[in-house]
């Protein structure tokens, strides 16, 4: 027990600077997901935010007035649709892209691609909202206006139903693609380059190396981000959606993060969207446990 404390106290003398750049995400992890758990306690509780000590348990009565709610139906079903769209249209665009990216030859026209697919990641949501609504205003808008050239008709895409959620999609594939990416370019990047050479010579051409070596090579990484994503079903995007919508379209795009919003912060009933926002770590617990395993059983690598 002493020699395996001596250890641990000499890997952190000579590694001290790597662990000190743990420091800022350990405390990130720290103050805003782990010291929040305990307020969880609320949502079993009929909280008086006036006076907290006065507050009485009431066991899962918010929990059954969630899902008696007429309300809320709506909202998951948004929900569910919202992210299983996403998920669908969005989870291969990274790594089709990291795959093509991967063949080019021209070293700096790849750097510049890179950069250009990158960049969106790191703007806000509040910036990307201005620009997205300034491209798809119904007057001045340069989208809109490509629009009504080839349809012929004035669409207001921020407050058509039938358009609203097309839009979300595609803005957020827009925004995340690039980050995506980078994971994929760091799989390959582990990848023997025998595997491509012996490939060659056997006459393989470049599809058949992508589909036989890059693609097998990558698909523990491709499963694990999967199964990642898998665990944010139910976050379809609230500063998306929150920058965005507007009364017209809350039909289709009402989520469950926008609706814990209202109900707690412009309600004050916080123990009602304390509960919604259980629920849905708990669905995304299960999820994770769920596809993690189908994964192992069908000879895939899981995250545990």
């Amino acid at each position: 027990m002493r020699s395996y404390a001596t250890d641990i106290g000499k890997r952190l003398i000579k590694y001290r600077w790597l662990y000190f750049l743990l420091i800022p995400g350990l405390l990130f992890f720290a103050v805003f997901r782990y010291i929040p758990i305990f307020g969880l306690s609320i949502a079993f509780m009929d909280y008086n935010q006036y006076n907290p000590d006065a507050s009485k348990w009431v066991g899962f009565d918010q929990f059954v007035r969630l899902f008696s709610k007429n309300s809320f139906q709506p909202v998951l079903f948004n929900t569910l649709k919202i992210s299983i769209l996403k998920l669908i249209c969005g989870f291969p665009i990274p790594i089709i892209l990291a795959l093509m990216m991967n063949e080019m030859r021209k070293l700096t026209f790849k750097k510049i691609a890179q950069t250009l697919l990158y960049l969106p990641y790191f703007i806000s949501w509040v910036i990307m909202g201005g620009i997205i609504m300034n491209l798809l205003d119904p007057s001045t808008g340069l989208v809109t206006s490509i629009i009504n050239q080839i349809t012929h008709q004035q669409i207001n895409v921020l407050s058509d139903k039938n358009c609203f959620v097309p839009m979300l999609i595609v803005t957020d594939i827009y925004k995340g693609m690039g980050w995506g990416t980078i994971v994929y370019f760091a799989a390959m990047s582990g990848i023997d380059p025998q595997y491509y050479e012996a490939a060659v010579i056997d006459g393989a051409g470049k599809l058949r190396q992508v589909l036989s070596i890059t693609v097998p090579c990558i698909l523990p990484t491709i499963v694990i981000m999967f199964i990642m994503s898998c665990g944010n079903i139910l976050n379809a995007g609230f500063d998306q959606i929150f920058m965005l919508y507007n009364a017209q379209v809350y039909e289709v795009a009402d989520i469950i993060d926008t609706y814990v919003y209202r109900m707690g912060i412009q309600r004050n009933d916080y123990a009602f969207s304390t509960a919604a926002g259980m629920f849905k770590s708990v669905v995304a617990f299960i999820l994770i446990l769920l596809v993690n395993q189908i994964a192992k059983r069908t000879g895939n690598e899981g995250i545990f």
